[in-house]
């Protein structure tokens, strides 16, 4: 065999081993976007359930408090009054972030590139953190809507000590947690305990699929 002959012998071998490696990671792709598709269809009832609740919940509570502050608001109890309204608008406002993440739940698509989709992921990934963040900033209304107008004047000290307690350390929790909820914290044991179930690990899995998929494609283009 002649030098001409193993030349053209070597591009022959290379270029069956570049069309297999290209066909073998088309099918990765697919398979991964097939994977990704699935698990991010699996969050869409929980999302769909909770968006349903909230919008009766926020639905009730403006026609209750819109009625308040039209007709009864001089006799109303003025905490309980803006206590409510606090908790919800902030619901109000997880509920626009709930909606905007069913929609790109079902915009994600098999025949998309992978890149799409993992921008389409770090969008969940983002928006689930601040849905936290603002659902938790509620936590210190809680403790103020049963407060009244008797209180100034019948509490005693320690009635007040403890009432006070729970409210400032409701409300530093609050801001503890919108301020350290990111996603650098994700390993942490207080982060891993709030975020969990199918709000969460399916956003993780396919973010980790996408990640292997990348991985792989670095390897092999470096290899």
């Amino acid at each position: 065999m002649n030098e001409l002959e193993l030349k053209k012998l070597w591009q022959i071998t290379n270029d069956k081993l570049e069309e297999s490696f290209v066909i073998h990671k088309k099918n990765t792709d697919d398979i991964t976007q097939v994977k990704v598709y699935n698990i991010l269809g699996s969050m869409k009832p929980i999302k769909i359930f909770t968006l349903l609740v909230g919008i009766l919940w926020v639905g009730i509570g403006v026609i209750a408090l819109s009625s308040i502050y039209l007709n009864s608001f001089s006799e109303a109890n003025r905490f309980f009054l803006f206590s409510a309204s606090i908790q919800m608008g902030l619901t109000a406002m997880a509920l626009f972030i709930y909606l905007y993440q069913l929609i790109t739940i079902y915009q994600v698509d098999i025949t998309d590139p992978i890149l799409r989709t993992q921008e389409q992921l770090v969008s969940l990934k983002m928006s689930t953190l601040w849905v936290n963040r603002i659902l938790f900033l509620q936590l210190p209304v809680w403790t103020t809507f049963w407060w009244n107008e008797t209180m100034l004047t019948d509490w005693g000290i320690l009635q007040w000590v403890v009432t006070l307690f729970f409210t400032i350390s409701f409300t530093f929790i609050s801001i503890w947690l919108f301020i350290n909820i990111k996603y650098e914290n994700r390993n942490k044991k207080w982060f891993r305990l709030i975020f969990r179930g199918k709000e969460w690990i399916p956003l993780m899995k396919s973010m980790e699929l996408l990640d292997q998929v990348e991985d792989y494609k670095k390897q092999n283009t470096s290899a």
